[in-house]
């Protein structure tokens, strides 16, 4: 400090320069700080800050500025997730119009309000074809109707459109759906017996046997031996045929029938009674 000069005639003077303008000037955008300066007391010169007392150094002040009314602007939000990832999608974002009322308030208005041109809010995106893909058509009933079984569908390599089938190699294999899959509809019921119609009985007059085919067959109609015997139905049964009862005319020769061997039995017990041994024994049952 150079000799004669004391720190009284020197002291702290406030000054508000223009105002600094950090964003649009308007509603308090601005921010104007107050300086604080060593200045001499004789000139109003200044001077390095190292010829006042440091002690006596007012605080630093600022204020908000520039209080005009903001006009009008487009806030434009992110634009968001594409609507398809191939095959032309669309894409929105948000576009408003609004006006600051404070340094961090703000109002929206009609879209009226802000002169400029509205900016885009929906635009194409993702227009490249898609790959071809797997199609699987509805799968098929059961099979069989009952017992463990399959349902069997359809899967198609086809364009993102469906307008078009291409080859399968042209299809991820790796994410083929399943053409095949296990079912089953409850047990199958069990094999039965199935009788046939009752064939013609043996003997043309009075007593004979009719036979009729008895089969065990599962559900499917197939040939089983599962079937109970205990319950297999007969496959034989006795019959009788209706005798002719006009009498033998005397002209016909009265004869045993050749084929027939029993003739000496149906007399021995005493079958001539009947019309049948009557008719196929008539020489050994005459007189009797």
């Amino acid at each position: 400090m150079a000799s004669g000069w004391v720190w009284g005639r020197w002291g702290w003077a406030e000054e508000y320069p223009s105002c600094s303008l950090t964003a649009t000037p308007c509603f308090f955008s601005g921010v104007q700080k107050q300086e604080v300066l060593c200045k001499r007391l004789d000139d109003d010169s200044i001077v390095q800050n190292s010829y006042c007392d440091p002690d006596s150094k007012p605080p630093d002040n600022q204020r908000h500025c520039n209080a005009e009314p903001c006009p009008p602007e487009w806030f434009i939000g992110e634009w968001l997730e594409c609507s398809k990832t191939c095959d032309g999608g669309s894409r929105t974002r948000t576009v408003l119009c609004i006006r600051k009322v404070g340094p961090s308030e703000e109002e929206t208005l009609d879209s009226s309000s802000c002169l400029t041109h509205r900016p885009v809010e929906k635009e194409p995106c993702n227009n490249q074809s898609c790959p071809p893909q797997w199609v699987a058509l509805d799968w098929s009933e059961c099979t069989p109707k009952c017992g463990p079984g399959f349902k069997h569908r359809i899967v198609l390599c086809k364009s993102s459109d469906l307008s078009k089938t291409f080859p399968p190699a042209r299809c991820p294999e790796e994410s083929k759906p399943p053409v095949r899959i296990r079912c089953s509809l409850g047990r199958c019921p069990p094999p039965r017996w199935v009788t046939g119609d009752w064939g013609q009985c043996s003997a043309q007059c009075g007593l004979g046997q009719q036979m009729r085919t008895v089969q065990c067959l599962s559900y499917t109609g197939q040939a089983s031996s599962d079937c109970p015997e205990t319950v297999r139905p007969p496959s034989m049964q006795q019959c009788e045929s209706k005798c002719d009862s006009s009498p033998v005319s005397t002209t016909e020769e009265c004869k045993d029938v050749n084929k027939v061997a029993y003739c000496p039995l149906v007399l021995k017990f005493k079958f001539c009674s009947r019309a049948y041994f009557r008719q196929m024994c008539c020489k050994t049952c005459q007189g009797h």
